[in-house]
């Protein structure tokens, strides 16, 4: 039996469940290595079973060694309705942030008899904790995100849109193997007061700052990195606040030590950018967990207790918003180690002016 089973299954008492049915792609593949897009899951206290169709029946046999694989009828009910059956469920958890209501109605119709009982965050869960393999395929997602924004430092320029930016930094990643994980933020002069400024035909000018967010998913594991640049040569108010950017985020990175709340280190960088008179001008929470999608918990938040444990990998990214002056982000990838945290961004933090 799969540790990742294994550990599945202690969930299921808790949670008032004989069985789960899995319908996440995410959750899908990170209990079964099924790399197909159509496929449930059905997993019990002592069997596991994968349902799907004609076209990917010898791909999930080749790749979800632990499933018995079902090739199913139409409707797709009926053959859950056995597979349930033969497994001896009677309540049956299903993923209830995962599936729509009609696909539910339809499935509660079909297993008449069986109790369906909604679940969150049970495979969830188990992701939070990244496998040593797991850690090496972001850091190499990281490493390659690197390379693009140091690729694109170059064709930042007055007169260039920041949508010209964002589609660079695409191609770069397709380039090398990478399908990029969310709309690129590439946010210059007073649009950089938008936290979430995606690309637009803005040209890029002299004395603007440049926030670039950017990730990729490589191998299926995301990176996320934000750095702002300067094009020309910086104000005192923008090297100030730039400071007071940096300063905290390298506060929140000391504070990501295992046995913290999520919690305590968003208020270890939260606090010295209110301090600074700048409170109102950072409304998000100072990170969040990556993996096989771009935002999964815990996340640094005010108001996330989870604990933060060893092998945990999440954002460090506190911001400053001015509306009608622009904004300043700075985000780096940690691994949450026994110790210090430890870094996997590697391009440098210091203001740069192109």
């Amino acid at each position: 039996m799969s540790t990742k089973l294994g550990n599945l299954r202690s969930l299921f008492a808790d949670n008032g469940i004989d069985g789960l049915m899995i319908t996440g792609p995410e959750n899908r593949y990170y209990m079964s290595g099924f790399t197909g897009s159509a496929a449930t899951l059905v997993i019990s206290a002592d069997k596991a079973a994968l349902i799907t169709d004609f076209r990917y029946v010898e791909q999930a046999t080749a790749q979800a060694r632990q499933y018995r694989v079902h090739m199913h009828k139409t409707p797709m009910t009926d053959t859950l309705r056995e597979v349930v059956g033969d497994m001896g469920i009677t309540k049956l958890g299903f993923e209830s942030d995962r599936i729509t209501f009609s696909l539910f109605d339809t499935i509660a119709k079909a297993l008449e008899g069986v109790a369906m009982a909604p679940v969150k965050g049970l495979v969830e869960s188990l992701r939070m904790i990244k496998s040593e393999h797991e850690i090496e395929l972001i850091a190499d997602a990281v490493r390659i995100t690197d390379d693009a924004f140091d690729y694109v430092l170059g064709l930042i320029k007055p007169g260039v849109t920041e949508a010209e930016i964002a589609n660079e930094l695409i191609a770069y990643m397709i380039k090398h193997d990478m399908r990029p994980s969310f709309d690129f933020i590439v946010a210059s002069g007073a649009r950089g007061a938008m936290p979430h400024g995606v690309a637009s035909d803005k040209a890029i000018e002299l004395g603007d700052l440049v926030t670039l967010d950017i990730g990729g998913f490589y191998k299926r594991y995301t990176s996320d990195m934000t750095r702002t640049v300067v094009v020309g040569t910086p104000s005192d108010e923008q090297k100030s606040i730039y400071d007071l950017v940096l300063r905290a985020q390298l506060a929140g990175i000391e504070a990501a030590r295992a046995g913290a709340t999520g919690a305590e280190v968003d208020r270890a960088s939260r606090g010295m950018i209110e301090d600074a008179g700048h409170g109102d001008h950072f409304g998000h929470g100072l990170g969040h967990s990556v993996g096989l999608e771009i935002h999964e918990s815990p996340r640094f938040s005010p108001t996330d207790s989870s604990v933060i444990q060893p092998g945990m990998v999440l954002s460090v990214e506190p911001g400053v918003y001015v509306p009608g002056w622009g904004g300043v982000r700075i985000e780096d990838l940690v691994v949450i180690t026994d110790g210090e945290a430890k870094v996997l961004t590697r391009s440098p933090k210091h203001l740069i002016q192109l």
